[in-house]
Parts: C-alpha cells; sequence; structure tokens
C-alpha cells in the first residue's frame, strides 16, 4: 500500500510533547472502543492538485493504518472504521468506487497480516463486488483466532439498515422457535436488538471522533453511539496527527459520562 510521507514526528519538540501527552493518560480511563470517521479524503487530493480522489483516498487508508498502531500503543481494545457507505455505493462516480473498493481491499489484507490484530468486516457483504467481499471474508477468517485488539471494517454500512437487519434477524429467529408476533412484540428489548447488530457482543463506542471539521453521524453506529462521547477535528482525514488523536482522548478522560443520571 502507498505510504503517505509527512513531516510528523521529525521534530524533537513535537515528540517530547508527544510523550508528555501519552504518559499524563491514565490507562484506565481512556476509551474501550473508539470508532473513527475520517473524512476529507477528496478535498485533501483536490487541494494538492491531484487529478483524482483516488490519491486522497489511498492517503486516507494510509492514515488509517497508522491511527490503527496508535490506539494499540495506548491500549484500546476496539475500533471501528468507516471506510463505505450504503449510500457511497450507489452515489459515488464509478471511476473513483473502484479505485476505492481496491484501496479497502489492499488495506483489509495488509491488516489481516500484522500485528495481531483480529479484523471483521461490519456491512452488506452481498452488496460488495465478489472480489472484495471474498478479500473482506479472508481477513476475517485470518485473523479469527488472534487475541490483539479488534478491528472492525464498516463497508458497504449503514446505520439504519443495520437496525433493520437486526429486527430481521430477530422475527426469523423467533418464527424458527415458533413464537407468536404478539409474544415477540412483548419481549423484544434493546439489549436484544444490540444482540443482533452487525457488532453483536462487543462493547458499543465510548468514543467517535470524525476528521475534517464535518460534525455529523452520516448514517454510522446510529445504535451504538447512542451513549458515545463525539470530538470533532478540523483536519482532513490524511492530514490527522497523532497529536490530535491523542488531544481527542485526553478530552474524552476529562468528560463526566453520566449516562443520563
Amino acid at each position: 500500500m502507498t505510504r503517505v510521507q509527512s513531516n510528523e514526528g521529525r521534530g524533537p519538540l513535537y515528540r517530547l510533547y508527544i510523550n508528555r501527552l501519552r504518559r499524563r493518560l491514565d490507562p484506565d480511563a481512556v476509551p474501550h472502543h473508539i470508532a473513527m470517521m475520517i473524512d476529507g479524503n477528496r478535498r485533501w487530493a483536490r487541494q494538492l492538485g491531484y487529478e483524482t480522489a483516488a490519491h486522497g483516498h489511498r492517503a486516507g487508508a494510509a492514515k488509517m493504518r497508522q491511527f490503527l498502531e496508535w490506539c494499540d500503543e495506548i491500549g484500546i481494545k476496539v475500533v471501528s472504521l468507516y471506510l463505505l457507505s450504503t449510500d457511497n455505493l450507489s452515489k459515488r462516480d464509478s471511476r473513483e468506487l473502484s479505485d476505492l473498493i481496491e484501496i479497502i481491499a489492499e488495506l483489509a489484507d495488509e491488516l489481516s497480516h500484522d500485528r495481531d490484530w483480529r479484523v471483521q468486516h461490519v456491512g452488506r457483504a452481498d452488496l460488495l463486488p465478489p472480489d472484495l467481499a471474498r478479500c473482506l471474508a479472508e481477513a476475517a477468517e485470518r485473523t479469527r483466532e488472534n487475541t490483539g485488539m479488534h478491528v472492525n471494517l464498516a463497508v458497504a454500512y449503514g446505520g439504519r439498515s443495520e437496525i433493520v437487519d437486526a429486527v430481521r434477524s430477530i422475527i426469523a429467529q423467533h418464527d424458527r422457535d415458533g413464537g407468536s408476533l404478539e409474544e415477540l412484540a412483548a419481549s423484544l428489548t434493546p439489549e436484544q436488538i444490540g444482540e443482533h447488530l452487525y457488532t453483536g457482543g462487543q462493547p458499543d463506542p465510548d468514543l467517535v471522533i470524525r476528521t475534517s471539521g464535518e460534525q455529523r453521524l452520516s448514517d454510522f453506529l446510529l445504535w451504538q453511539s447512542a451513549h458515545s462521547e463525539f470530538y470533532f477535528v478540523e483536519a482532513l482525514g490524511p492530514d490527522l496527527r497523532e497529536v490530535d488523536f491523542l488531544r481527542a482522548v485526553r478530552d474524552f478522560t476529562s468528560r463526566d459520562r453520566r449516562y443520563g443520571s
């Protein structure tokens, strides 16, 4: 995969500041699960004069690989990356979409061969080109027994569709068990829906980060982020720095999460 060259980290004062930020983080207070919405790849490519958005998407994918390393180094257990939405599949230019699909396949394959991370696809495999669907499935199978950081790759993902799929799964299971709709309506709980989401069995994200200054969810982890904290970074995706990430985590550790109390 193409690596993005950056001046980040070359200055000794910068590295001293990074190390100080890390030392001041309480390991027991860092998020268990971080969800990342990398945004601004196309704008980054345009600003640098590239002819296609693929340059931005490749730079963004390389940044995500780096982002995962930052998370791993401070003890994050679960990271969810929003890489391709169901809306992207229907609305993006075919050439850009083809490039993006290739880039995601490369990223998934690379992550499945690195460290002890467990890679999981969350999304609609049936909406993807067969080659990408197969690549994501192989990455998940290759890392199934890994015990390191859990990495969710949200590809062909939509939060509202996920909730619909979860409810359909519950209804189908209830029907197989011979129950009535009246019984299901009386017994349905939020916890039951959560178990049938693509991320079933995982903790909900504690912190959701989005780059490029945009402040919206864009149909990402709608159910799971009901009690999440949000942090918005002005930097475009490929320009995200480790200091931006550590400041986001530091900000999270200073918040009073009351869950309605």
